[in-house]
């Protein structure tokens, strides 16, 4: 009788990949040994790998990571020699440019190909500025809220925060990261002690002085009210849209 042997093995996504073109499973035969190994390879959905190695490329990211990078080089190209040099006087296509654009939008919001492909999607269905109206899907994010308030200092950790149970919305929890905030919704902590001591040790260690503009933050209960849709200047992510849209308009 055959024997089967299951091996899972987690291999993270590579840059502009999608989890969904890669293999399910690879099967392995051996008819002399009358045993049969069934490896499943599982694409992780988001990025795990080295968080520097993306800003040193993409620059500063304040949603994937508050670190700065010693070295100054992109990735890949070691020391400063002559030949680093001629290959940072090389210039970049516009499809490269376009690309980093768009990367900066998904590394920075911690979303997958797929979703930042929705929002780019409904964005362009809705009347109004296409650039604009994408980051305001995004910001309007319940992670990405929390992370505008202060409750987390990245976008990971606010995606943890809201997945653990310990924000509310309008008085109910609310575990979905991506879930869309609507106007005049009352953000809150879970009235229990260590959500409240969590996000507090957070909010004193948090770098960001001002608030959004489309933001009410109310110290002594925790909570914030979604007054209005937010600014192009209230975003902090050095970032230009308009290429954005550009890449995605093939598709």
């Amino acid at each position: 009788m055959a024997k089967w042997l299951r091996q899972w093995v987690v291999v993270p996504p590579f840059a502009g990949s999608s989890p969904v073109a890669r293999p399910i499973s690879i099967i392995y035969t051996n008819f002399l040994r009358k045993k049969v190994f069934e490896i499943k390879i599982i694409y992780m959905a988001r990025y795990r790998g080295p968080k520097l190695r993306i800003t040193r490329r993409l620059g500063n990211l304040p949603g994937l990571t508050p670190k700065q990078s010693k070295k100054t080089n992109r990735p890949g190209k070691p020391g400063q020699g002559e030949k680093n040099n001629i290959d940072a006087n090389k210039k970049m296509t516009e499809y490269g440019l376009r690309l980093e654009e768009k990367q900066k939008l998904k590394f920075n919001y911690g979303i997958t190909e797929s979703q930042l492909y929705r929002y780019m999607k409904e964005a362009r269905r809705r009347k109004g500025i296409t650039g604009l109206i994408l980051l305001q899907l995004l910001e309007m994010r319940l992670d990405s809220i929390c992370f505008a308030l202060g409750f987390s200092p990245t976008m990971a950790h606010a995606r943890q925060l809201v997945n653990h149970g310990h924000i509310t919305v309008k008085g109910k929890v609310v575990n979905i990261p991506s879930f869309q905030c609507r106007l005049n919704d009352i953000i809150g902590i879970k009235q229990k002690q260590s959500s409240l001591s969590l996000v507090e040790k957070n909010l004193k260690a948090t770098k960001f002085l001002d608030l959004p503009n489309h933001l009410e933050f109310d110290k002594s209960k925790l909570e914030a009210k979604v007054i209005d849709y937010c600014d192009r200047d209230d975003i902090l992510l050095d970032l230009d849209e308009l290429l954005v849209i550009e890449y995605y308009s093939r598709r």
